[in-house]
């Protein structure tokens, strides 16, 4: 850089950041220090809770309420899988912000990364003021965790609906000291629409673009350089152009991250396919409306085993009750009742059997709760294409369904570039078993004839 540039981003530019660590702060304030940075403002806090001056541990010291604390660029690198509930985390302080900066969603309280995420956007420039532009590094779990209508999960709808998600890299696995796992950036901006990117989200695998370190540094054992990043950068900068094509990336509306999560009952059969049967507690209380919308619910013959006590007796009286489907239970288990104790009862009315003392239990055809997880589409009905979906993927007759009112996100990179290898042939197999045999015999051998 020449001279006019470095007086022209000391001019224009200034460093804000927050950082909690003793060490990684005193490493950043000595890093602005030598870089000249002299107008950098760091301050030493945990940026996930409000600023309480008072407070034992200092909090979010650019608080996103001041206009003055939302910023042109906005980049993190949050430590995986940080825990900020619990005994050992500060969720109380968080909890402040649940209506404001964190009014998406919390994630799990054994994962603070989205609430990074969360942070960042909540100082994001309005687009006519030219936008925010964000960057942040994360393990796979802000991708996929939380299911449907969980916190994680709505923090995503809220990212993707908002169509701030612009960009995902993958990056290879062990770039890290202290983990082998891979890594993503995530690359968010407000201004989509303005540069014509709107409703379209890119995906870069870039998992084999690395070298290999000289020396490991525990798990560090990959390190990306110059080429790489150019590699990457590249293709965010290029990919957009519609006679763009690479294999290494892929373009995704945010309905093709959105599923249906569907709860599903069916009957369950036995080992031969009939249909199961269960003996279990009547499991509410016994009286005719919830008797009839068992056997609404069912829609076959069931038997109730009912244990009796009139106030007139001093022991209890077993008898069963078959009904079916239309019958009348009313009806029916006021005539057995009337047949069995009608002397001593006089007339039997439904109040008089509301007032009976019963032990139910009832044997009825089994039935599975289970949810299924059904990729939305959006140019079609979900009425539609929901039953399209059991009847091609679900073999047993079901008894109903029901879908959540709100659509579930989640985001799979590895999914979506997949490639089939095919599993090697039989014969292949046998022949390098048995080279790797004559090359044990042979080893054997040599062993014998230096023993020998």
């Amino acid at each position: 850089t020449t001279e006019e540039e470095r007086n022209r981003v000391h001019k224009f530019i200034t460093l804000h950041g927050t950082e909690l660590l003793d060490e990684t702060y005193a490493i950043a304030q000595s890093e602005a220090l030598i870089r000249g940075e002299g107008q950098a403002t760091i301050h030493w806090g945990n940026s996930l809770i409000p600023h309480d001056p008072q407070g034992s541990d200092p909090g979010d010291q650019f608080p996103e309420s001041d206009p003055a604390n939302h910023f042109d660029y906005m980049l993190s690198n949050p430590p995986f899988g940080v825990t900020w509930g619990g005994k050992d985390g500060y969720q109380d302080q968080a909890e402040k912000l649940r209506k404001t900066r964190y009014s998406a969603g919390m994630p799990a309280v054994n994962d603070g990364a989205l609430l990074f995420l969360q942070t960042i956007l909540a100082k994001q420039k309005k687009p006519k003021q030219g936008g925010s532009k964000t960057a942040i590094i994360f393990n796979g779990s802000p991708l996929s965790n939380g299911d449907c209508g969980e916190g994680e999960s709505e923090i995503r709808r809220w990212i993707l609906e908002n169509d701030w998600l612009d960009a995902i890299v993958m990056l290879p696995g062990e770039l890290f000291y202290n983990t082998g796992i891979c890594t993503y950036i995530w690359l968010l901006r407000n201004d989509r629409e303005a540069i014509g990117r709107d409703g379209r989200i890119m995906l870069i695998d870039a998992r084999q673009q690395f070298e290999k370190e000289p020396k490991s540094f525990g798990s560090k054992r990959n390190r990306i350089v110059e080429r790489h990043r150019q590699w990457i950068e590249h293709r965010y900068h290029n990919g957009w152009a519609e006679n763009f094509q690479d294999d290494d990336l892929r373009f995704f509306t945010r309905h093709d991250f959105a599923f249906h999560k569907v709860e599903v009952v069916f009957w369950q059969t036995d080992e031969n396919d009939q249909p199961a049967i269960i003996t279990e507690p009547f499991p509410v209380q016994f009286k005719a409306a919830n008797v009839k919308s068992k056997q609404d619910f069912y829609d076959s013959e069931m038997m109730l085993h009912i244990r009796v006590k009139t106030p007139q007796s001093r022991k209890f009286h077993e008898f069963d009750l078959t009904l079916g489907p239309n019958d009348s239970f009313v009806a029916h288990y006021k005539a057995e009742i009337t047949k069995r104790f009608g002397k001593e009862m006089g007339k039997v009315t439904v109040a008089t059997l509301d007032r009976l003392e019963t032990e139910v239990s009832y044997t009825h055809r089994h039935y599975i709760k289970d949810d299924e997880y059904i990729p939305f589409e959006a140019e079609n009905d979900p009425a539609a294409y929901i039953p399209e979906f059991f009847a091609r993927e679900i073999e047993k007759e079901i008894i109903r369904w029901q879908d959540r009112t709100q659509l579930g996100y989640e985001i799979l990179p590895n999914k979506y570039f997949y490639q089939y290898t095919p599993p090697s042939k039989a014969d292949d197999l046998l022949k390098q078993f048995w080279k790797l045999e004559e090359e044990a015999q042979g080893i054997l051998k040599g062993l014998g004839d230096q023993v020998s």
